[in-house]
C-alpha cells in the first residue's frame, strides 16, 4: 500500500472505473474499451486518458470542425498568453503557481515559440545580430630612446612592432573595430584599397611575430589573424556561429537564473518549488527575446543606442514588476533582491557566457 497521495488517487479512480463497468455487466450492458489507452470506457470520453469516444473517421464535416474547435482554442489560448506576457509582469509564473495554466501556453512551450520566432524574423529580414567592421587606421612609427618602434594612431594606445617594419616605407595601419548590431548584411563592406590591405597584412603578421613561439601562441595567433583577414573582408561573417551559439548558451542559463530565484527566496521553499521558478525564468527570457525584437524594429529607424537603451530599461522595468507580483513582497526588498539577483546573474553568468559565445564564434569565423 503506497503513502502517495497521487498514488492513492489513481488506485481508487481505477477502482470506480472498475466498480462502474462491473455494474453495468451485471445489468447487461457492455464497457467498451478505450482504443487509446484499453481502460474500460464509460461516457462520451475516457476517464482514464479523456479519448474521445467518437473518432469522427465516418464524418468529413466532424473532422473539420473538430479541427477548427482546436485552431480556435490554440489561437484564443496565444491571445491570452501574448497579453499576459506583455500587458502583466509576472501573470503566467503566477498563473502556473495557483494551478491557473490552462488559461495559457505553457511556459516551456512558449519559450521555443518566441526565440524561433526571434530567429526567423532575423534571417527573412537579412537582419545580422552583430557585424564586426574591421576599419584601417593611418598610424606613424615612432621609436623611443631604447630604440624599440611603436605604432602610433591618433587617438589610440600605442602598439609595438618589430624593427623590421618600422624600416618598412609606409604608408602603415593599425586596426580598429567597428561594432554594428542587428545591421542589413551588407551594408557594411570592406573600403581598404589594395594597396592599403596589403600594408595592413605586412603590419598585422610581422606585429604577430614572438621571438619564442609555441605551439599554443602560434596557433592562437594564427587564429587571430584569420579571423581578422575574414571579417575585414566580410564584416557579417560572426553572425552565423553567433546564431548558431546564442540559443544554447540561453538555454543552458534558464535553470542558471532559476537557481538564484531559490537561493535569493530560499525562505519561502515551501511555497514556491523549484519548478516554479524554472517557469518564471521561461516566462522572463521569453519576453526579453519579445523586448529585444521590438528594439530591434526601433533600431531600423531611430539610434540603435536608443533603442537598445529603451529595450534595456524595458527589460529592467518588466523583471522588477515581475518579480514583485510574483513573489508577493514589498516594494522595498522587492527593489533590494531585484538588484543583487541582476547583479550576480549579469556578472557571473550572462556576461561570463556573452564573452564565451564571442569568443568561440570569433574563433569560428
Amino acid at each position: 500500500m503506497t503513502d502517495d497521495p497521487t498514488g492513492i488517487a489513481e488506485l481508487g479512480e481505477a477502482a470506480a472505473i472498475a466498480l462502474v463497468a462491473s455494474a453495468l455487466s451485471e445489468h447487461g450492458m457492455c464497457a467498451e474499451s478505450c482504443r487509446n489507452c484499453a481502460s474500460p470506457m464509460i461516457g462520451r470520453y475516457c476517464a482514464t486518458c479523456g479519448q474521445e469516444h467518437d473518432s469522427h473517421r465516418r464524418s468529413v464535416w466532424r473532422l473539420l470542425r473538430t479541427g477548427m474547435d482546436e485552431v480556435g482554442s490554440l489561437d484564443s489560448r496565444s491571445l491570452r498568453t501574448a497579453v499576459a506576457l506583455l500587458v502583466w509582469p509576472g501573470e503566467l509564473s503566477l498563473a502556473f503557481q495557483e494551478g491557473r495554466q490552462r488559461r495559457y501556453l505553457p511556459a516551456l512551450r512558449l519559450y521555443f515559440f518566441v526565440s524561433l520566432i526571434f530567429f526567423l524574423v532575423l534571417s527573412t529580414t537579412g537582419l545580422a545580430i552583430v557585424q564586426l567592421q574591421i576599419v584601417a587606421v593611418p598610424a606613424t612609427v615612432v621609436t623611443d630612446a631604447r630604440g624599440h618602434s611603436f605604432l602610433v594612431a591618433k587617438g589610440r594606445s600605442a602598439s609595438s612592432i618589430p624593427d623590421w617594419i618600422a624600416k618598412e616605407p609606409g604608408p602603415h595601419y593599425t586596426t580598429e573595430p567597428h561594432i554594428h548590431f542587428f545591421a542589413r548584411i551588407g551594408d557594411f563592406q570592406n573600403t581598404l584599397s589594395p594597396s592599403a590591405r596589403a600594408n595592413l597584412d605586412r603590419d598585422m603578421k610581422g606585429g604577430m611575430k614572438s621571438r619564442a613561439p609555441d605551439a599554443w601562441t602560434e596557433w592562437i595567433k594564427s587564429r587571430v589573424l584569420h579571423t581578422l583577414d575574414t571579417l575585414i573582408t566580410n564584416p557579417a561573417a560572426v553572425n552565423v556561429p553567433l546564431t548558431l551559439w546564442i540559443p544554447r548558451v540561453l538555454f543552458i542559463l534558464l535553470p542558471l537564473y532559476a537557481l538564484l530565484l531559490a537561493a535569493f527566496y530560499w525562505r519561502q521553499r515551501r511555497t514556491y518549488f523549484f519548478v516554479d521558478h524554472l517557469v518564471f525564468s521561461l516566462n522572463v527570457h521569453s519576453f526579453v527575446y519579445v523586448a529585444i525584437l521590438c528594439a530591434v524594429a526601433v533600431a531600423q529607424f531611430a539610434s540603435p543606442r536608443w533603442a537598445a537603451l529603451t529595450g534595456l530599461g524595458a527589460i529592467g522595468v518588466y523583471l522588477f514588476l515581475a518579480i514583485r507580483r510574483f513573489y508577493r513582497q514589498g516594494w522595498f526588498w522587492t527593489g533590494v533582491k531585484f538588484a543583487a539577483l541582476s547583479f550576480v546573474y549579469a556578472a557571473f553568468f550572462l556576461l561570463p557566457a556573452i564573452v564565451a559565445v564571442v569568443a568561440t564564434s570569433l574563433l569560428e569565423v
